[in-house]
Protein backbone atom coordinates (compact mmCIF):
# COMPACT_ATOMS: atom_id res chain seq x y z
CA UNK A 1 0.00 0.00 0.00
CA UNK A 2 2.98 2.34 -0.02
CA UNK A 3 6.17 2.95 -1.90
CA UNK A 4 7.31 4.79 -4.99
CA UNK A 5 4.95 4.62 -7.93
CA UNK A 6 6.10 2.65 -10.96
CA UNK A 7 7.31 4.52 -14.04
CA UNK A 8 5.34 2.31 -16.37
CA UNK A 9 2.67 -0.41 -16.25
CA UNK A 10 0.35 -2.02 -18.76
CA UNK A 11 -2.91 -0.88 -17.11
CA UNK A 12 -3.75 1.94 -14.71
CA UNK A 13 -7.06 1.70 -12.85
CA UNK A 14 -8.35 4.85 -11.14
CA UNK A 15 -10.67 3.92 -8.27
CA UNK A 16 -10.98 0.79 -6.12
CA UNK A 17 -14.75 0.38 -5.98
CA UNK A 18 -16.45 -2.72 -7.37
CA UNK A 19 -16.10 -1.63 -11.02
CA UNK A 20 -12.39 -0.90 -10.70
CA UNK A 21 -11.93 -4.12 -8.74
CA UNK A 22 -13.68 -5.97 -11.56
CA UNK A 23 -11.08 -4.79 -14.07
CA UNK A 24 -8.30 -5.94 -11.74
CA UNK A 25 -9.95 -9.34 -11.21
CA UNK A 26 -10.82 -10.12 -14.83
CA UNK A 27 -7.38 -9.03 -16.05
CA UNK A 28 -5.73 -11.12 -13.34
CA UNK A 29 -7.75 -14.10 -14.57
CA UNK A 30 -7.63 -13.57 -18.32
CA UNK A 31 -4.43 -11.55 -18.94
CA UNK A 32 -2.13 -12.45 -16.02
CA UNK A 33 0.99 -11.18 -17.81
CA UNK A 34 -0.21 -7.56 -17.61
CA UNK A 35 1.15 -5.25 -14.92
CA UNK A 36 -1.63 -3.31 -13.18
CA UNK A 37 -1.46 -0.25 -10.93
CA UNK A 38 -4.61 0.81 -9.09
CA UNK A 39 -4.83 4.26 -7.47
CA UNK A 40 -7.37 5.20 -4.78
CA UNK A 41 -7.70 8.76 -3.46
CA UNK A 42 -8.92 7.62 -0.03
CA UNK A 43 -7.29 5.58 2.75
CA UNK A 44 -7.47 1.89 3.55
CA UNK A 45 -10.16 1.56 6.24
CA UNK A 46 -10.72 -2.21 6.49
CA UNK A 47 -8.94 -5.54 6.16
CA UNK A 48 -8.59 -7.13 3.75
CA UNK A 49 -8.44 -3.87 1.77
CA UNK A 50 -11.85 -3.03 0.36
CA UNK A 51 -13.83 -5.10 2.86
CA UNK A 52 -17.29 -3.92 3.92
CA UNK A 53 -17.24 -1.97 7.18
CA UNK A 54 -20.28 -3.95 8.42
CA UNK A 55 -17.87 -6.85 8.84
CA UNK A 56 -15.94 -4.89 11.48
CA UNK A 57 -17.23 -6.29 14.77
CA UNK A 58 -16.12 -3.50 17.08
CA UNK A 59 -18.57 -0.56 16.85
CA UNK A 60 -15.86 2.00 17.58
CA UNK A 61 -13.58 0.64 14.87
CA UNK A 62 -16.49 0.49 12.45
CA UNK A 63 -17.34 4.13 13.16
CA UNK A 64 -13.72 5.14 12.69
CA UNK A 65 -13.60 3.38 9.31
CA UNK A 66 -16.72 5.24 8.24
CA UNK A 67 -15.33 8.59 9.35
CA UNK A 68 -12.06 8.04 7.48
CA UNK A 69 -14.10 7.45 4.31
CA UNK A 70 -15.81 10.83 4.44
CA UNK A 71 -13.76 12.81 1.98
CA UNK A 72 -10.85 15.25 1.87
CA UNK A 73 -11.67 16.82 5.24
CA UNK A 74 -12.59 13.60 7.06
CA UNK A 75 -9.76 13.73 9.57
CA UNK A 76 -10.05 17.46 10.18
CA UNK A 77 -13.67 17.69 11.33
CA UNK A 78 -14.83 16.98 14.87
CA UNK A 79 -18.55 17.49 14.37
CA UNK A 80 -19.44 15.19 11.47
CA UNK A 81 -22.90 13.67 11.77
CA UNK A 82 -24.01 10.85 9.52
CA UNK A 83 -27.48 9.73 8.56
CA UNK A 84 -30.05 11.42 6.36
CA UNK A 85 -32.95 12.61 8.48
CA UNK A 86 -36.49 13.79 7.73
CA UNK A 87 -35.71 17.50 7.94
CA UNK A 88 -34.45 20.16 5.58
CA UNK A 89 -30.98 19.69 7.05
CA UNK A 90 -28.44 18.19 4.66
CA UNK A 91 -26.75 15.20 6.20
CA UNK A 92 -24.71 12.38 4.76
CA UNK A 93 -24.95 8.71 5.55
CA UNK A 94 -22.05 7.40 7.64
CA UNK A 95 -19.09 6.69 5.40
CA UNK A 96 -20.05 9.30 2.80
CA UNK A 97 -19.62 13.02 2.28
CA UNK A 98 -21.78 15.59 0.52
CA UNK A 99 -20.96 18.02 -2.23
CA UNK A 100 -19.98 21.16 -0.37
CA UNK A 101 -21.46 23.44 -3.04
CA UNK A 102 -23.02 23.31 -6.48
CA UNK A 103 -25.58 20.67 -5.53
CA UNK A 104 -28.57 22.83 -6.48
CA UNK A 105 -28.98 25.73 -8.91
CA UNK A 106 -31.67 28.29 -8.12
CA UNK A 107 -34.96 27.35 -9.77
CA UNK A 108 -33.98 23.68 -10.17
CA UNK A 109 -34.54 20.60 -8.03
CA UNK A 110 -30.86 19.72 -7.79
CA UNK A 111 -29.43 16.81 -5.83
CA UNK A 112 -29.26 18.28 -2.30
CA UNK A 113 -27.76 15.17 -0.72
CA UNK A 114 -25.53 13.94 -3.54
CA UNK A 115 -22.76 12.06 -1.77
CA UNK A 116 -19.58 10.07 -2.37
CA UNK A 117 -17.09 7.93 -0.45
CA UNK A 118 -13.29 8.07 -0.52
CA UNK A 119 -11.69 4.86 0.70
CA UNK A 120 -10.29 1.63 -0.63
CA UNK A 121 -13.39 -0.21 -1.79
CA UNK A 122 -15.35 2.95 -2.51
CA UNK A 123 -19.06 2.88 -1.78
CA UNK A 124 -18.95 -0.93 -1.70
CA UNK A 125 -17.49 -0.64 1.80
CA UNK A 126 -20.77 0.95 2.93
CA UNK A 127 -23.58 -0.26 0.63
CA UNK A 128 -26.66 -2.41 1.35
CA UNK A 129 -25.45 -5.20 -0.93
CA UNK A 130 -28.66 -5.38 -3.00
CA UNK A 131 -27.97 -6.89 -6.44
CA UNK A 132 -31.25 -7.21 -8.38
CA UNK A 133 -31.10 -7.75 -12.13
CA UNK A 134 -32.56 -5.05 -14.37
CA UNK A 135 -35.85 -5.90 -16.02
CA UNK A 136 -37.92 -4.73 -19.01
CA UNK A 137 -36.99 -1.15 -20.01
CA UNK A 138 -34.17 -1.09 -17.44
CA UNK A 139 -32.22 -3.52 -19.60
CA UNK A 140 -29.63 -2.37 -22.14
CA UNK A 141 -31.05 -3.35 -25.53
CA UNK A 142 -27.67 -2.94 -27.20
CA UNK A 143 -26.32 -5.84 -25.15
CA UNK A 144 -29.56 -7.77 -24.91
CA UNK A 145 -30.12 -8.86 -28.50
CA UNK A 146 -27.54 -11.67 -28.43
CA UNK A 147 -27.96 -12.60 -24.77
CA UNK A 148 -24.63 -11.07 -23.76
CA UNK A 149 -26.22 -8.91 -21.05
CA UNK A 150 -27.36 -11.92 -19.03
CA UNK A 151 -23.98 -13.61 -19.43
CA UNK A 152 -22.30 -10.46 -18.13
CA UNK A 153 -24.77 -10.27 -15.24
CA UNK A 154 -23.94 -13.90 -14.41
CA UNK A 155 -20.29 -12.88 -14.17
CA UNK A 156 -21.22 -9.89 -12.03
CA UNK A 157 -23.02 -12.17 -9.58
CA UNK A 158 -19.98 -14.44 -9.44
CA UNK A 159 -17.61 -11.57 -8.70
CA UNK A 160 -19.84 -9.97 -6.07
CA UNK A 161 -20.68 -13.26 -4.35
CA UNK A 162 -24.44 -12.80 -4.76
CA UNK A 163 -26.75 -15.12 -2.80
CA UNK A 164 -30.48 -15.23 -2.05
CA UNK A 165 -30.47 -17.47 1.02
CA UNK A 166 -28.50 -15.49 3.62
CA UNK A 167 -31.67 -14.46 5.47
CA UNK A 168 -33.62 -17.71 5.08
CA UNK A 169 -33.58 -18.28 8.82
CA UNK A 170 -35.20 -14.92 9.55
CA UNK A 171 -38.43 -15.75 11.39
CA UNK A 172 -40.66 -13.15 9.68
CA UNK A 173 -39.22 -13.16 6.15
CA UNK A 174 -41.67 -15.64 4.66
CA UNK A 175 -44.61 -13.93 6.33
CA UNK A 176 -43.67 -10.56 4.82
CA UNK A 177 -43.25 -12.10 1.36
CA UNK A 178 -46.56 -13.96 1.56
CA UNK A 179 -48.47 -10.80 2.43
CA UNK A 180 -46.77 -8.77 -0.29
CA UNK A 181 -47.31 -11.52 -2.85
CA UNK A 182 -51.03 -11.64 -2.09
CA UNK A 183 -51.25 -7.93 -2.81
CA UNK A 184 -48.95 -7.71 -5.81
CA UNK A 185 -48.25 -10.95 -7.73
CA UNK A 186 -51.49 -11.09 -9.71
CA UNK A 187 -50.75 -10.17 -13.31
CA UNK A 188 -46.98 -10.50 -12.92
CA UNK A 189 -44.92 -13.16 -14.67
CA UNK A 190 -43.16 -15.59 -12.37
CA UNK A 191 -39.74 -13.95 -12.72
CA UNK A 192 -41.14 -10.68 -11.32
CA UNK A 193 -43.12 -12.14 -8.41
CA UNK A 194 -42.30 -10.97 -4.90
CA UNK A 195 -39.12 -12.79 -3.91
CA UNK A 196 -35.98 -12.80 -1.82
CA UNK A 197 -33.59 -9.98 -2.64
CA UNK A 198 -30.35 -11.09 -4.31
CA UNK A 199 -27.66 -9.82 -1.95
CA UNK A 200 -23.88 -9.64 -2.01
CA UNK A 201 -23.71 -11.35 1.36
CA UNK A 202 -23.08 -14.84 2.68
CA UNK A 203 -23.24 -16.52 6.06
CA UNK A 204 -20.13 -17.89 7.71
CA UNK A 205 -19.95 -21.21 9.44
CA UNK A 206 -20.31 -19.46 12.81
CA UNK A 207 -23.64 -18.00 11.68
CA UNK A 208 -22.50 -14.41 11.19
CA UNK A 209 -23.17 -12.52 7.98
CA UNK A 210 -20.29 -11.41 5.76
CA UNK A 211 -21.08 -8.52 3.41
CA UNK A 212 -19.24 -8.30 0.10
CA UNK A 213 -17.07 -5.32 -0.66
CA UNK A 214 -14.40 -4.84 -3.29
CA UNK A 215 -12.34 -7.41 -1.38
CA UNK A 216 -14.70 -10.13 -2.60
CA UNK A 217 -14.48 -8.83 -6.17
CA UNK A 218 -10.68 -8.77 -6.03
CA UNK A 219 -10.63 -12.33 -4.73
CA UNK A 220 -7.53 -14.30 -3.88
CA UNK A 221 -6.42 -14.37 -7.52
CA UNK A 222 -6.00 -10.58 -7.63
CA UNK A 223 -4.47 -10.33 -4.16
CA UNK A 224 -1.92 -12.99 -5.09
CA UNK A 225 -1.15 -11.42 -8.47
CA UNK A 226 2.44 -10.14 -8.14
CA UNK A 227 1.83 -7.87 -11.13
CA UNK A 228 -1.03 -6.03 -9.40
CA UNK A 229 -0.44 -3.24 -6.88
CA UNK A 230 -2.91 -0.94 -5.14
CA UNK A 231 -1.80 2.47 -3.85
CA UNK A 232 -4.17 4.26 -1.47
CA UNK A 233 -4.24 8.01 -0.72
CA UNK A 234 -3.15 8.62 -4.31
CA UNK A 235 -5.00 11.26 -6.31
CA UNK A 236 -4.99 10.93 -10.08
CA UNK A 237 -5.15 14.50 -11.36
CA UNK A 238 -5.00 13.93 -15.10
CA UNK A 239 -5.08 11.26 -17.78
CA UNK A 240 -2.19 11.62 -20.21
CA UNK A 241 -3.09 11.64 -23.90
CA UNK A 242 -0.43 11.27 -26.59
CA UNK A 243 -1.04 10.89 -30.32
CA UNK A 244 -4.75 10.76 -29.59
CA UNK A 245 -4.66 7.78 -27.24
CA UNK A 246 -4.35 7.16 -23.50
CA UNK A 247 -0.72 7.07 -22.38
CA UNK A 248 -0.88 7.06 -18.57
CA UNK A 249 -1.76 9.32 -15.65
CA UNK A 250 -0.42 12.06 -13.43
CA UNK A 251 -0.78 10.98 -9.79
CA UNK A 252 -0.14 12.80 -6.51
CA UNK A 253 0.90 11.01 -3.34
CA UNK A 254 -1.46 12.62 -0.79
CA UNK A 255 0.94 11.79 2.03
CA UNK A 256 4.03 13.45 0.58
CA UNK A 257 2.56 15.77 -2.03
CA UNK A 258 4.91 14.33 -4.66
CA UNK A 259 3.64 14.29 -8.26
CA UNK A 260 4.52 11.45 -10.64
CA UNK A 261 3.78 10.32 -14.16
CA UNK A 262 2.87 6.68 -14.57
CA UNK A 263 2.90 5.52 -18.18
CA UNK A 264 0.37 2.91 -19.30
CA UNK A 265 -1.00 1.30 -22.44
CA UNK A 266 -4.52 1.34 -21.02
CA UNK A 267 -6.20 3.63 -18.49
CA UNK A 268 -9.48 2.75 -16.73
CA UNK A 269 -11.28 5.57 -14.90
CA UNK A 270 -13.59 3.97 -12.33
CA UNK A 271 -14.00 6.82 -9.84
CA UNK A 272 -17.82 7.09 -9.60
CA UNK A 273 -20.60 8.69 -11.67
CA UNK A 274 -19.56 12.18 -10.50
CA UNK A 275 -15.79 11.95 -10.29
CA UNK A 276 -15.17 9.89 -13.44
CA UNK A 277 -16.45 12.66 -15.74
CA UNK A 278 -14.64 15.16 -13.49
CA UNK A 279 -11.29 13.50 -14.21
CA UNK A 280 -11.97 13.32 -17.94
CA UNK A 281 -12.87 17.01 -17.94
CA UNK A 282 -9.70 17.88 -16.00
CA UNK A 283 -7.74 15.94 -18.64
CA UNK A 284 -9.22 17.92 -21.52
CA UNK A 285 -11.33 14.96 -22.64
CA UNK A 286 -14.72 16.58 -23.15
CA UNK A 287 -17.14 14.75 -25.45
CA UNK A 288 -20.58 16.36 -25.82
CA UNK A 289 -22.31 13.79 -23.60
CA UNK A 290 -19.78 14.00 -20.76
CA UNK A 291 -21.61 14.58 -17.47
CA UNK A 292 -25.02 14.58 -19.17
CA UNK A 293 -28.04 12.31 -18.64
CA UNK A 294 -27.23 12.38 -14.92
CA UNK A 295 -29.91 10.47 -13.09
CA UNK A 296 -30.74 9.57 -9.52
CA UNK A 297 -33.60 7.37 -8.32
CA UNK A 298 -36.22 9.21 -6.28
CA UNK A 299 -36.61 7.17 -3.10
CA UNK A 300 -39.93 6.85 -1.24
CA UNK A 301 -40.04 5.24 2.20
CA UNK A 302 -42.82 4.02 4.49
CA UNK A 303 -42.87 2.09 7.76
CA UNK A 304 -45.37 -0.39 9.19
CA UNK A 305 -45.68 -2.72 12.15
CA UNK A 306 -46.27 -6.31 11.11
CA UNK A 307 -49.91 -7.11 11.81
CA UNK A 308 -51.06 -9.98 14.07
CA UNK A 309 -47.56 -11.00 15.01
CA UNK A 310 -46.66 -13.17 17.94
CA UNK A 311 -43.30 -12.24 19.49
CA UNK A 312 -40.55 -14.54 18.29
CA UNK A 313 -37.74 -15.73 20.50
CA UNK A 314 -35.54 -16.26 17.46
CA UNK A 315 -32.88 -13.88 16.16
CA UNK A 316 -32.99 -11.80 19.34
CA UNK A 317 -29.27 -11.33 19.65
CA UNK A 318 -27.40 -9.22 17.13
CA UNK A 319 -24.53 -10.88 15.35
CA UNK A 320 -20.97 -9.67 15.36
CA UNK A 321 -21.86 -6.73 13.14
CA UNK A 322 -24.65 -5.51 15.42
CA UNK A 323 -27.50 -6.54 13.13
CA UNK A 324 -30.56 -8.37 14.41
CA UNK A 325 -32.36 -10.41 11.77
CA UNK A 326 -36.11 -10.83 11.68
CA UNK A 327 -37.75 -9.99 8.38
CA UNK A 328 -34.90 -10.54 5.91
CA UNK A 329 -34.78 -8.51 2.70
CA UNK A 330 -37.62 -8.82 0.19
CA UNK A 331 -37.59 -7.68 -3.44
CA UNK A 332 -40.45 -6.11 -5.38
CA UNK A 333 -39.09 -6.27 -8.95
CA UNK A 334 -39.47 -3.43 -11.43
CA UNK A 335 -41.88 -3.87 -14.32
CA UNK A 336 -42.96 -1.36 -16.96
CA UNK A 337 -46.51 -1.62 -15.61
CA UNK A 338 -45.32 -1.16 -12.01
CA UNK A 339 -42.35 1.17 -12.61
CA UNK A 340 -40.72 0.89 -9.22
CA UNK A 341 -38.07 -1.24 -7.59
CA UNK A 342 -38.94 -2.17 -4.03
CA UNK A 343 -36.86 -3.19 -1.02
CA UNK A 344 -38.59 -4.33 2.16
CA UNK A 345 -36.56 -4.98 5.28
CA UNK A 346 -36.57 -4.70 9.03
CA UNK A 347 -35.75 -1.27 10.42
CA UNK A 348 -33.08 -1.07 13.11
CA UNK A 349 -35.38 1.30 15.01
CA UNK A 350 -38.89 2.64 14.63
CA UNK A 351 -39.02 6.03 12.85
CA UNK A 352 -41.97 6.88 15.11
CA UNK A 353 -41.58 7.00 18.89
CA UNK A 354 -43.42 4.11 20.55
CA UNK A 355 -44.82 4.19 24.06
CA UNK A 356 -42.78 2.39 26.71
CA UNK A 357 -45.59 -0.08 27.23
CA UNK A 358 -46.08 -0.69 23.49
CA UNK A 359 -46.30 -4.48 22.99
CA UNK A 360 -44.59 -4.39 19.58
CA UNK A 361 -42.60 -7.57 19.09
CA UNK A 362 -38.87 -7.16 18.46
CA UNK A 363 -38.23 -6.88 14.74
CA UNK A 364 -41.85 -6.12 13.93
CA UNK A 365 -41.17 -2.66 12.49
CA UNK A 366 -40.62 -3.04 8.74
CA UNK A 367 -39.48 -0.41 6.28
CA UNK A 368 -40.58 -0.31 2.67
CA UNK A 369 -38.65 1.59 0.04
CA UNK A 370 -39.61 2.22 -3.59
CA UNK A 371 -37.06 3.57 -6.06
CA UNK A 372 -38.36 5.44 -9.12
CA UNK A 373 -36.69 5.59 -12.56
CA UNK A 374 -35.76 9.04 -13.88
CA UNK A 375 -37.20 10.54 -17.03
CA UNK A 376 -33.86 10.88 -18.82
CA UNK A 377 -32.89 14.23 -20.30
CA UNK A 378 -29.59 15.59 -21.54
CA UNK A 379 -30.06 18.79 -19.54
CA UNK A 380 -29.71 16.84 -16.27
CA UNK A 381 -25.97 17.10 -15.93
CA UNK A 382 -22.94 17.79 -13.81
CA UNK A 383 -20.77 20.66 -15.03
CA UNK A 384 -17.15 21.35 -14.10
CA UNK A 385 -15.36 24.61 -13.50
CA UNK A 386 -12.14 25.65 -15.22
CA UNK A 387 -11.44 28.03 -12.33
CA UNK A 388 -12.80 26.76 -9.01
CA UNK A 389 -11.69 23.53 -7.35
CA UNK A 390 -13.06 21.12 -4.76
CA UNK A 391 -11.42 19.76 -1.61
CA UNK A 392 -9.18 17.51 -3.67
CA UNK A 393 -8.05 20.30 -6.00
CA UNK A 394 -10.15 18.94 -8.87
CA UNK A 395 -12.60 20.99 -11.00
CA UNK A 396 -15.56 22.06 -8.84
CA UNK A 397 -18.93 20.54 -9.74
CA UNK A 398 -22.29 22.17 -10.40
CA UNK A 399 -25.33 19.92 -10.66
CA UNK A 400 -28.19 20.82 -12.99
CA UNK A 401 -31.17 18.59 -12.26
CA UNK A 402 -34.92 18.90 -12.72
CA UNK A 403 -37.84 16.56 -12.14
CA UNK A 404 -40.07 16.43 -15.20
CA UNK A 405 -43.89 16.25 -15.09
CA UNK A 406 -43.55 12.55 -15.81
CA UNK A 407 -41.16 12.16 -12.86
CA UNK A 408 -43.67 13.84 -10.56
CA UNK A 409 -46.46 11.58 -11.81
CA UNK A 410 -44.36 8.47 -11.13
CA UNK A 411 -43.45 9.73 -7.66
CA UNK A 412 -47.09 10.48 -6.85
CA UNK A 413 -48.09 6.99 -7.96
CA UNK A 414 -45.19 5.51 -5.99
CA UNK A 415 -46.49 7.13 -2.81
CA UNK A 416 -49.90 5.51 -3.39
CA UNK A 417 -48.37 2.13 -4.17
CA UNK A 418 -46.08 2.05 -1.15
CA UNK A 419 -49.01 2.71 1.17
CA UNK A 420 -50.97 -0.10 -0.50
CA UNK A 421 -48.07 -2.51 -0.13
CA UNK A 422 -47.38 -1.38 3.42
CA UNK A 423 -50.96 -1.96 4.49
CA UNK A 424 -50.75 -5.47 3.07
CA UNK A 425 -47.91 -6.18 5.52
CA UNK A 426 -49.06 -4.36 8.60
CA UNK A 427 -50.27 -1.21 10.31
CA UNK A 428 -48.76 2.08 9.09
CA UNK A 429 -46.76 4.03 11.64
CA UNK A 430 -47.42 7.32 9.86
CA UNK A 431 -50.21 8.63 7.66
CA UNK A 432 -48.08 9.49 4.66
CA UNK A 433 -44.96 8.09 3.03
CA UNK A 434 -41.84 10.24 2.86
CA UNK A 435 -39.73 11.03 -0.18
CA UNK A 436 -36.05 11.22 0.65
CA UNK A 437 -34.13 14.30 -0.51
CA UNK A 438 -32.96 13.94 -4.10
CA UNK A 439 -29.57 12.26 -4.24
CA UNK A 440 -30.32 10.02 -1.26
CA UNK A 441 -30.35 6.83 -3.33
CA UNK A 442 -26.60 7.16 -4.09
CA UNK A 443 -27.45 5.41 -7.37
CA UNK A 444 -26.18 8.08 -9.79
CA UNK A 445 -25.89 6.97 -13.40
CA UNK A 446 -25.60 8.11 -17.00
CA UNK A 447 -22.73 10.62 -16.91
CA UNK A 448 -20.37 8.49 -19.01
CA UNK A 449 -23.07 6.43 -20.72
CA UNK A 450 -22.36 3.83 -23.35
CA UNK A 451 -23.92 3.86 -26.80
CA UNK A 452 -23.90 2.15 -30.17
CA UNK A 453 -22.02 4.92 -31.95
CA UNK A 454 -20.24 8.22 -31.41
CA UNK A 455 -23.38 10.26 -32.00
CA UNK A 456 -22.95 12.89 -29.29
CA UNK A 457 -25.35 11.16 -26.89
CA UNK A 458 -22.85 8.71 -25.43
CA UNK A 459 -19.31 8.85 -24.05
CA UNK A 460 -18.13 5.31 -24.71
CA UNK A 461 -18.66 2.17 -26.75
CA UNK A 462 -20.49 -0.94 -25.50
CA UNK A 463 -17.03 -2.15 -24.40
CA UNK A 464 -16.70 1.09 -22.35
CA UNK A 465 -13.83 2.55 -24.41
CA UNK A 466 -14.15 6.33 -24.70
CA UNK A 467 -15.04 7.43 -28.20
CA UNK A 468 -12.05 8.91 -30.02
CA UNK A 469 -9.54 8.08 -27.27
CA UNK A 470 -8.21 4.55 -27.81
CA UNK A 471 -6.97 2.87 -24.66
CA UNK A 472 -9.14 4.96 -22.31
CA UNK A 473 -11.98 3.11 -20.58
CA UNK A 474 -14.66 4.34 -18.16
CA UNK A 475 -16.33 2.17 -15.56
CA UNK A 476 -19.02 2.21 -12.91
CA UNK A 477 -22.68 3.13 -12.73
CA UNK A 478 -22.12 6.22 -14.88
CA UNK A 479 -21.81 3.93 -17.93
CA UNK A 480 -25.41 2.66 -17.60
CA UNK A 481 -27.48 4.31 -20.38
CA UNK A 482 -31.01 3.30 -19.37
CA UNK A 483 -33.45 4.66 -16.80
CA UNK A 484 -33.30 2.16 -13.96
CA UNK A 485 -35.10 1.78 -10.66
CA UNK A 486 -33.14 -1.23 -9.41
CA UNK A 487 -29.86 -0.95 -7.52
CA UNK A 488 -27.23 -0.42 -10.24
CA UNK A 489 -24.09 -2.04 -8.80
CA UNK A 490 -24.60 -5.45 -10.39
CA UNK A 491 -25.16 -3.86 -13.80
CA UNK A 492 -22.13 -1.60 -13.37
CA UNK A 493 -19.95 -4.59 -12.53
CA UNK A 494 -21.34 -6.53 -15.50
CA UNK A 495 -20.39 -3.70 -17.85
CA UNK A 496 -16.93 -3.56 -16.27
CA UNK A 497 -16.50 -7.24 -17.14
CA UNK A 498 -17.16 -6.35 -20.77
CA UNK A 499 -14.56 -3.58 -20.70
CA UNK A 500 -11.94 -5.68 -18.95
CA UNK A 501 -12.30 -8.44 -21.51
CA UNK A 502 -11.87 -5.88 -24.27
CA UNK A 503 -8.55 -4.80 -22.72
CA UNK A 504 -7.46 -8.44 -22.40
CA UNK A 505 -8.26 -9.01 -26.06
CA UNK A 506 -6.52 -5.83 -27.24
CA UNK A 507 -3.42 -6.60 -25.18
CA UNK A 508 -3.23 -10.05 -26.75
CA UNK A 509 -3.34 -8.53 -30.22
CA UNK A 510 -0.53 -6.02 -29.62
Amino acid sequence: MSGRYPDEVDVVIVGSGPAGATYARILSEEAPALTIAMFEVGPTVSQPPGAHVKNIADPGERSRAQTLSEGPHAQESTDRVGGIVKTSQRRARPGTFLLESGYQVEGEDGLPVAAMSSNVGGMAAHWTGACPRPNASERIALLDADGSLDRLLDEGERLLGVTVDAFDSSPYAELVRERLAAAEDAGRVASTHIQRMPLAVHRRGDGNLVWSGSDVVFGDITRSNARFTLWDESRVARVLIEDGRAAGVVVTDRRSGENSEVRARFVVVAADALRTPQLLWASGIRPDALGRYLNDQAQIVFAVRIRDLEPSGEADAPGATGLSEYSGVTWVPFTDAMPFHGQVMQLDASPVALAEDDPAAPGSIVGLGLFCPKDLQSSDRVEFSDVETDGYGMPAMTVHYRLTPRDREVIARGKEEIVRLGKAVGEPLDERPFMMPLGASLHYQGTTRLGASDDGDSVCSPQCEVWGVPGLFVAGNGVIPTATACNPTLTGVALAVNGARAIAAKSAES
